[in-house]
């Protein structure tokens, strides 16, 4: 039965394949543009160079654009123009393979290619990412992962055709059934949900609530990309380093993307970008300070690594802006527009960087030990900037971004639930209600601050490792949490109910709208099997794993 569930976890379907196939073309461009696949003589560095500078800037630019976009004029993201993404994506790569043929003219050929690549891929990754917001976690996470790890088997198929046809069957065949797939999975979404029908400009404390607590998050897998753009811009001279990059990217996305779909299937995950980032930032030091010490191979292998990482982190990064969507109701465009364009736009400034130090030297320094420093420089400063800079040291508390959580499908057995109560059987604490804040208070530091900085201690541990509850509510919804496969924000959202509070007042401690509390509460009934508050009231008061039989 383990087998069979672990085969329906990888098994294609047409978002899984669609997404697949788009990453894997896209991933032709990963390093320095389609070059894998165009003739080798043709990959000059200027070529290269200017190639992805202005993929990348104009890349970066339509994340920036559509989060602004999406909070002025929300009507917009509603409608799912797929040809306008699928334009310009086409007439890049015409302008590519042009290129090839009008040398006199390649150069400003490649550079409008670069603009047009990088507008539409960055589309393409919108309506992607507004796809799987829109579906229920369990699916949306599922296509999204199982579509990361196909890409690369279909990204290595790519090398079987003979690199002149693939060069023309990208834009005449590949791109027409990745957009194909994306335009029937899109009349499946459900655009009344909260996510799409929401007025930013209605409430925009809930938006300046999602900037506040994921800024943070985007800025440290935006180191990653930091340094993964010096490493290009130091290895964009050859282009064999560009094909190992390609292929070590793809072969990390694979090994990644299977681990997180297995481990999934018997575990809940909890994953927080910003300690992750604490623990791999020594290593990402570490190896960028060796590379003036070390040969030319280990810079190419460095590249490739970090690269798979990177890669990796964009999945990652997907996850999570999906989750906030569903969890807060915030227009998917918004926060993954956000996002996305803090982590690119550092990318971009790694390659701009690193790019223009190349063949500079100082206090008889060379171009590579001074490109080393200020990148490690740029690193402290960002990791600084990201535990909370001076404001840190002097006003305790801080806001994170939820833990990226993925609920496991398989649910617990009733001896684990006995043997969780009668490990925390009287593991209570006392917590004071969220107090208001006084007029001298930071604007972001209100009310609702206070109220998940309670509800954060109320679910705080021993330390020995066993959870801390307020009170007997506070652990029967954990459990029923575990039992129903519940999220952490439905379990949140459920407990306040059950305490007695009203959509509206719920809304306001979470710094969500009233529609978003309603859509949990809706979906919440039907995990629960239950239509109404008091039968909610009902379940929580009588449940207990002792009386559950087997």
């Amino acid at each position: 039965m383990k087998l069979k569930n672990l085969l329906l976890l990888f098994k294609p379907n047409v978002a899984s394949l669609g997404f697949a196939l788009f990453l894997a073309i896209n991933a032709t461009g990963v390093w320095g543009g389609v070059f894998p696949f165009l003739p080798t003589d043709f990959q000059r560095p200027e070529i290269l160079f200017w190639f992805f500078l202005a993929q990348a800037l104009f890349f970066s630019a339509s994340y920036f654009l559509s989060a602004l976009g999406s909070y002025f004029v929300p009507a917009v993201t509603r409608v799912f123009l797929i040809s306008l993404s699928a334009a310009p994506y086409l007439l890049g790569w015409g302008c590519l393979i042009a290129a090839i043929y009008l040398s006199d003219f390649a150069l400003p050929l490649v550079i409008v290619g670069g603009v047009l690549l990088g507008l539409g891929s960055a589309g393409f990754y919108m309506l992607w990412q507004r796809f799987f917001a829109s579906q229920d976690p369990d699916i949306g996470n599922r296509d999204l992962i199982a579509g990361m790890a196909w890409a690369a088997p279909l990204y290595f198929l790519l090398y079987l055709i003979p690199v002149a046809v693939t060069t023309f069957l990208i834009p005449v065949v590949f791109l027409p059934l990745f957009g194909l797939a994306l335009l029937l999975k899109t009349r499946e979404i459900d655009r009344e949900q909260p996510m799409y029908q929401d007025r930013p400009r209605e409430h925009p404390k809930v938006y300046r609530q999602v900037l506040h607590v994921y800024w943070r998050s985007a800025l440290c897998l935006g180191a990653l990309g930091f340094c993964t753009g010096i490493m290009r811009s130091l290895a964009i001279g050859d282009p064999e380093i560009g094909s190992l990059v390609n292929i070590l990217s793809m072969a990390g996305l694979l090994i990644v993307a299977v681990a997180l779909l297995i481990v999934w299937q018997f575990n809940n995950i909890h994953l927080n970008v910003i300690q992750a980032y604490r623990v791999a930032f020594p290593l990402v030091i570490t190896s960028l300070l060796l590379l003036p010490f070390l040969p030319t191979v280990y810079e190419r292998w460095l590249a490739a690594i970090l690269y798979a990482v990177y890669m990796a982190a964009i999945m990652i990064m997907m996850i999570q802006c999906a989750q906030a969507s569903r969890d807060r109701g915030v227009n998917p465009v918004f926060i993954y527009g956000f996002f996305g364009g803090i982590v690119y736009i550092l990318h971009d400034i790694g390659f701009i960087s690193g790019t223009f130090a190349e063949g500079v030297s100082i206090a008889g320094l060379d171009s590579l030990t001074l490109v080393t420093l200020f990148a490690v420089y740029l690193l402290g400063i960002m990791y600084f900037i990201g535990e909370g800079g001076f404001r840190n040291i002097f006003f305790k508390g801080s806001s994170e971004a939820a833990d990226i959580e993925l609920v496991s499908p398989r649910p617990p057995s009733v001896s684990e639930l006995r043997a969780e109560t009668t490990s925390t059987s009287d593991a209570y604490i006392d917590v004071a209600p969220p107090t208001r804040p006084t007029a001298a208070a930071s604007p972001d530091e209100d009310s609702t601050e206070l109220a998940a900085e309670t509800r954060q201690t109320a679910f705080g541990r021993h330390g020995d490792g066993d959870p801390i509850y307020q009170d007997r509510i506070s652990k029967q919804a954990a459990l029923l949490q575990r039992y129903y496969r519940l999220s952490a924000r439905e379990t949140e959202v459920m407990e306040l109910i059950v305490r007695g509070n009203t959509v509206a007042r719920i809304a306001e401690d979470l710094v969500v709208s009233e529609n978003t509390i309603r859509t949990h509460a809706k979906r919440i009934y039907a995990k629960l099997s239950i239509h109404k508050r008091q039968e909610l009231v009902d379940l929580i008061n009588s449940f207990d794993p002792h009386d559950i039989k087997d």
